[in-house]
């Protein structure tokens, strides 16, 4: 990890932190969720083909079209209207919490898809936090409000379909250009989502909210993609992964400066579980400083 390596990674971090705070920018301006959605597909997918074509590397999904279709649905056709849908009732801030749920979602799925993947107590007690994390988050700010109610479990149902996407692209496209794959995909996604978009399209744009689309498909989408595959080769997959734990605390800190949304005690303490546990249900340990301070406290303890 040098100092090139650590640049690109908190770039990536703020990229994927701050799309909550331009879609709830957005959809708070009247832009509808399929409309938005659609918007960022089609320049993320112009962008990303375009550098996937030049560098010769399209033709690698040429046969896989019917499972880019399948990651397509469930990690970009169904998601990305379903967290502007979600913004539309919650703030950003609760959005992005939530949306921190999907390394805890994988790890379930891995334990019942994936033979190579043990329920040792570690993982079962990070997903038993995590998911305890839902609760309180849900129970203490969220309860009581239909509407937000509404909103939180359209985001988590988003964050279950993130979860299921990286399990096609581990079997499917593992040694695939990301530039092509995410490319295709949203390619696909864009044919799909745009009569829905055509549809339902507003009546005008403030300047914020054309800004925010830009910002959503050029930046969060294209450029986000071409930095994670270069990141992939420089530092490789596992510690690119710890973005997701980085990107929540970008997203709150965004919400709480920009829009100044209040973050209540239960999204507070369901940020800390859900990292937690995300963190034991994936890693399958504590950090390893911690793990050290642990053992020596047990050793020197008293029984």
């Amino acid at each position: 990890m040098n100092a090139r390596a650590w640049t690109g990674f908190f770039a990536l971090a703020v990229l994927w932190g701050i799309p909550y705070l331009f879609i709830k920018v957005a959809v708070d301006d009247g832009v509808p969720p399929l409309f938005l959605a659609w918007v960022r597909v089609t320049l993320g997918a112009a962008v990303l083909l375009a550098l996937a074509a030049q560098a010769g590397t399209l033709r690698a999904v040429r046969g896989q079209v019917k499972w880019v279709a399948a990651y397509a649905l469930v990690e970009i056709c169904l998601p990305f209207p379903l967290i502007a849908v979600g913004e539309q009732h919650v703030s950003s801030s609760l959005t992005a919490i939530l949306v921190a749920t999907v390394p805890a979602f994988i790890a379930l799925l891995s334990l019942r898809f994936d033979p190579a993947e043990s329920p040792s107590r570690t993982r079962v007690a990070g997903l038993a936090i995590g998911f305890s994390g839902v609760v309180a988050l849900v129970g203490i700010d969220v309860a009581g409000d239909p509407q937000e109610l509404l909103g939180a479990g359209a985001v988590l149902l988003a964050a279950f379909g993130y979860a299921c996407g990286p399990m096609i692209y581990q079997r499917r496209f593992g040694a695939t250009d990301v530039r092509a794959t995410m490319g295709a995909a949203l390619a696909v996604s864009a044919l799909v989502l745009a009569p829905f978009a055509f549809a339902d399209t507003p009546a005008a744009l403030t300047g914020e909210a054309a800004a925010s689309l830009a910002v959503l498909g050029l930046f969060c989408t294209a450029a986000a993609f071409s930095l994670f595959a270069v990141l992939l080769r420089m530092i490789g997959a596992a510690r690119v992964s710890v973005i997701t734990y980085v990107a929540p605390v970008v997203a709150v800190a965004l919400g709480v400066i920009v829009l100044d949304e209040r973050v209540g005690p239960g999204s507070l303490v369901g940020l800390v579980l859900i990292l937690a546990g995300s963190w034991l249900s994936t890693v399958g340990r504590l950090p390893s400083g911690m793990a050290g301070r642990w053992r020596l406290r047990r050793t020197t303890s008293p029984r």
